[in-house]
């Protein structure tokens, strides 16, 4: 994929160097409360890089000022080819939340799913007890479209019983962003 500039990011494919600053935030538990957990030892986060360089699906997300890769956007095809569909997610080391970066790189990865590759919809999904994330979504104009209960798990109890965790939607359509 082509990096994605903006005033103060950029959005681009994984580096092998890129896997200190994984490791940073990997490592931090506030990043991953809504996420599974990733193993954050060296090892890991070396092959996790390599296997992201390796794609356009994870991309980091670079500040231009310092060269510190702050986070990582996810960005798929979402359903069969003639949906024309994209799913983002994001992942932001917490030493930078709050300064409207996430919203940034979303912004970016959005315009560049419908103006680069005519995308029809791009959509999302956050856990409702994930407040930041739901309110960065709507402030992308993305619309809540879906409440699903028990959707998805990621954690266990003590016993190994699934943790089972709602799930909203959003989606925004091409016509909608322009």
């Amino acid at each position: 994929m082509k990096t994605i500039e903006t005033e103060r990011l950029l959005v681009r494919n994984f580096k092998i160097e890129d896997w200190k600053d994984l490791k940073e935030y990997i490592s931090n538990e506030d990043a991953f409360e809504f996420e599974p957990r990733w193993d954050s030892s060296d090892e890991a986060c070396k092959k996790e890089v390599e296997n992201f360089s390796k794609g356009n699906t994870f991309l980091a997300v670079q500040l231009k000022a310092t060269g510190k890769m702050i986070g990582h956007v996810y960005f798929s095809k979402e359903g069969p080819e003639e949906f024309m569909t994209s799913e983002l997610g994001y992942i932001f080391n917490p030493l930078y939340w709050g300064n409207g970066y996430a919203a940034e790189a979303a912004k970016a990865v959005i315009q560049y799913a419908f103006a680069e590759l005519n995308m029809h919809r791009v959509i999302a999904k956050t856990s409702p007890e994930n407040t930041r994330s739901w309110k960065l979504m709507e402030r992308l104009s993305m619309r809540r479209e879906g409440y699903a209960l028990k959707a998805v798990t990621f954690k266990k109890t003590a016993d190994g019983e699934p943790i089972w965790w709602d799930e909203y939607q959003y989606g925004i359509l091409k016509e909608e962003w322009q």
